[in-house]
Formats: structure tokens, sequence, C-alpha cells
């Protein structure tokens, strides 16, 4: 398996001497890719398009699977779905009838590039008198959380695509028994990622929001929020005070059966005194866990920087950004960098759509958006329009959709030589290169002022691999030459790698990943 040693990753790369991480800003594309269906249409997303989803590069196609929003209960509802939409939440009260915001169905968009995209029309459910619409059929009404990934290990082709969706239970009228009553998570599979199967709902009676669904590891694990100090959500902070938005993470080797357990994943730190925590207390809190992607070795993610507000007259002011994390077992995420809450994305670099005459909050989200296309690396995340609680709000300016950011490939952040200083070192901890040999290639800029050696585990040079020059161009795969050696004649052992970093003039090289490359 490849592997690849991320500047931002300081597990894998923890020592240093006269460098430091430099984060990089993602450019972020003003436009939504992704946008609700016109008001006046009878489209299940006609209010809101809510990144809660998906971005698969799957066979040469981009595909998104999303929850939509709509004005208006879906009078062609089967029993059994129009049974689970009978009980109104408070906040729709007062609301005019025919514009209550109703919640789901999942749905799915393609496109040849990811930025144009296509609402097939997938003929699945009825829809206010139709079936010429994007949405797919789940036994779950109200639905959100449309997280996918494609399962190529799976011998099943039936089970290619694997998804967990959230459904909500506690609007059906009388209960559903097997589903319970708190809003919980479903795993379904798909020979197609179009006509899915539920296969499990393990957590019944039991709250999970989620943010993403990864495989790393041969683990299964999905990411979500949990609320400490709450009844229902089985989690508590040091001496069983309550806290505020914080991630969590369930995981299982076998999709259809998962432990009945569940691992602190990722948190903002909680106030000092244990009076001011709480998920309705105004402090900065980790909204819906970590959006997280794999990508073999190590794992990359997005969480929600909620800048809280109450829950009532002041919702409307309640924004959030985006913040970046790592990881290297897939449960365990830390920031990069040392400020708790650094700001990877801000909601006024990706703002919602506004409406002319009025200011709304924007609050970004974050899902299974993050991948890497060619020599780019593609953050797709939601832009929701924070229209606040009242009910003529609502029903007039509710709104969600798709937005995209862009940054070189792999380059998170780069380890660079301090100010002032002239030369640095980096070094990894122990790596095992591959039984069958292979090649190691840096991602880079100012490489002229780049060399590679490699280490035993014991920090001592390794013959004929003494400070090799990286080669060629900036770019993103920069080749060692090690004067005749090869990587390969070191298959199988455990070395550390260590760079070298030399200002060259006005030019100072910039780390961003190194790439370990089977053979």
């Amino acid at each position: 398996m490849n592997k690849i040693y991320l500047a931002i990753d300081d597990v894998s790369l923890p020592f240093r001497k006269n460098v430091c991480l430099y984060l990089s800003k993602p450019t972020v594309r003003q436009e939504p890719v992704l946008a609700p269906s016109p008001h006046e249409s009878n489209a299940p997303d006609n209010l809101a398009a809510h990144f809660y989803g998906t971005v698969l590069h799957d066979a040469g196609k981009f595909r998104m699977w999303y929850y939509a929003c709509h004005r208006g209960k879906n009078p062609d509802w089967p029993p059994r779905k129009m049974q689970q939409t009978v009980k109104k939440p408070g906040w729709l009260i007062g609301v005019q009838e025919g514009y209550e915001v109703y919640q789901g169905p999942l749905c799915y968009a393609e496109s040849d590039d990811g930025i144009t995209w296509t609402k097939p029309a997938l003929g699945q459910v009825l829809f206010k008198g139709s079936r010429n619409n994007n949405a797919l059929d789940l036994p779950h009404t109200i639905v959100s959380g449309a997280t996918v990934i494609r399962d190529d290990a799976d011998p099943d082709p039936a089970r290619r695509y694997k998804m967990v969706y959230q459904y909500f239970c506690d609007q059906a009228d009388p209960p559903i028994p097997e589903f319970g009553t708190n809003p919980s998570m479903a795993c379904a599979v798909s020979p197609d990622g179009l006509k899915w199967t539920v296969t499990a709902m393990p957590y019944v009676d039991q709250f999970i929001e989620h943010s993403s669904f990864i495989k790393h590891d041969g683990k299964y694990i999905v990411h979500s929020q949990v609320f400490p100090g709450t009844s229902w959500s089985g989690a508590y902070t040091e001496g069983g005070a309550a806290g505020g938005r914080t991630g969590a993470a369930h995981l299982t080797y076998d999709f259809d059966h998962w432990p009945d357990l569940w691992a602190w994943a990722f948190a903002l730190p909680e106030p000092r005194d244990p009076a001011m925590r709480g998920e309705d207390k105004l402090y900065d809190q980790a909204h819906l866990g970590v959006g997280a992607v794999s990508l073999g070795n190590v794992c990359v993610g997005l969480y929600g920087v909620w800048h809280n507000q109450p829950f009532g007259e002041d919702f409307h002011k309640l924004t959030a950004d985006l913040g970046l994390v790592v990881s290297n077992d897939g449960v365990h995420f830390r920031e990069p960098a040392p400020t708790p809450g650094h700001v990877f994305i801000h909601r006024d670099e990706s703002p919602a759509t506004p409406v002319p005459g009025r200011n709304f909050s924007t609050i970004l989200c974050q899902g299974n958006g993050i991948l890497n296309v060619g020599d780019e690396t593609r953050i797709y995340h939601g832009r929701w329009r924070n229209a606040g609680l009242r009910a003529e709000d609502i029903a007039a300016y509710y709104r969600a959709e798709v937005a995209l950011a862009t940054l070189p490939r792999d380059r998170w952040g780069a380890l660079a030589l301090n100010p002032g200083s002239n030369e640095g070192t980096i070094c990894s901890t122990p790596i095992a290169i591959p039984a069958s040999g292979g090649a190691l290639t840096v991602n880079a800029d100012g490489v002229a002022g780049l060399t590679v050696e490699l280490l035993d585990v014991q920090f001592r040079p390794i013959p004929g691999f003494a400070a090799g020059p990286v080669t060629g161009a900036d770019g993103f795969d920069c080749p060692v030459d090690w004067s005749g050696h090869a990587l390969t004649e070191l298959k199988g052992r455990t070395v550390r790698i260590q760079v070298r970093l030399r200002r060259m003039g006005d030019i100072s090289p910039r780390l961003y990943a190194m790439n370990l490359v089977a053979e």
C-alpha cells in the first residue's frame, strides 16, 4: 500500500529543528456547485440541498449524495412513510400550510467535472405526483447524513457501495418500535450507489448525528457529535459534568454488526468552570464531529467551529466555520496548529447565497467531501443559511447549498524554515519500507534546497543513502537521487526519513508531503 506523510502529521513527522508549520489557505469557489431546485418546483429539494453528504470520483464521474429539504408535505408518501411525519416539530408550528419545512429524502446528483451537476430522474420515489426526481427510496422518511463509500474490498458486488445515514423517528404517530424514538443511524448497501437495501440499525434509541463514514485500516468508522451531560447521549466530561458539542466515533470490522461502544474523537477545550459548560453555553464547540477522509495510512478531516448562541431568539446569530484536523488511527483526531479552534475555511470566505436587504448568518458544514482528483485536492462542504427560528423567516429564507474549496494536491500545510533561519531539519518516525521495495517522492516547492537521507531507527546514517538531492522542478512527485542507490535495496527494513532544508538565495523550501510508493 502506498503511504503519504503529510506536513500536518506531527506523529509521522515529529522531529524538527529550525522549521515550523505554515498552514495553507484553500481557494473557495464563491458560487455554489449544487443549489436547491426552484421554490416553485415540486422537487424534493426545492428548499435546501444540504451537504451532510458525500462526493466520490467514481469511474471518471463525480457522484454526490446529499439530503434535501422541501416545502409542504409530500401527499404521496405510502402509509408507513406518512406515519413518520405526523407530529410537527415545535419550530414548524405557525408556518403557513404548504410552506412547512420537511427534511429528506436523500438525493443523488452526478457531474463530469465536479462543478456542473445534474439531478437525474431516478424514478424511485413518487413525490407530489411525479417520479421524475432524484430522490432515493429508503424505509425512513425524515433523513439526513448521506455518507457513502465505495468498498472494493468487499467480494460481494451487491455490497460494493455502503452508506450510513441518519433517520428521525420522533415524529412518528403511532411510534414504530423497531425505529425507536431517538434519531439514530441506519446502514445500507448497494451494487450501484442508487438502489439501496438497509442492512442494520445498530443503535436504535441512541442519538447519533454524524458527519462522515470512512473505511480506514480495515475498520468502518462513523464520526458524529455528542452532547455530554444529556440523558440521551451517554457522554459526560470529566467528573460527570455537562459539555458542549463534541466529536465521537463508532467503529466496527463488520458493517452489519456494530459493538455498542463509542470513543471520544475530537473536542475543543471546555471552560474550566463546570457550571459554564454545556451545549447551550456561549463558547466555541465542535459541531457534527469530524468530516474525514482516509488517505491510507493517515486521515484528514474538518470539523465545525460552532460559535454557539442560545436556541431561541438569538439563534439567527449563530455561525460556524471549518477547522482542520488529522489522525493516524482514524478515530482520534487532533489539530495540526497549536491554537485550538484555528479556522481553516471562514464563513465569510464561503458565504451562503445572500438575500438582498437581509443579513443572514452562514453555518458551514462538513461531510464525506474531501477527495484528490489529479493534482488537486477538493473540499466539498455545505453552506447553511441560518434564517433563525421565526416561522415566517424559515418559510421564506431557509436554504442550504453545496460549495467547493480547492488546494494543490495534499498541500494542507508546509514545513518550512523558521523566520531568520537558513537551515533546518525534519525527521520521521520509524517507517517500514515495503517488502516489495518502493520509491520515495517529495511534494515540495523550492526543491533545490532539499536533500533527503535515510537513517536507521537509532538515527544512524545508512550507507549509500546520505544527502540525496531532490531533483527536477517543484511539484507533487519530485524524485530523490541517491547516486546509484535505490530504495528497493532496503525493502523490508525499518528506517527514518530525514529531510534537510536550506535557503537558496531568496527561495526557502517548503515540504508539503512525502509519498512512499510500493512497487
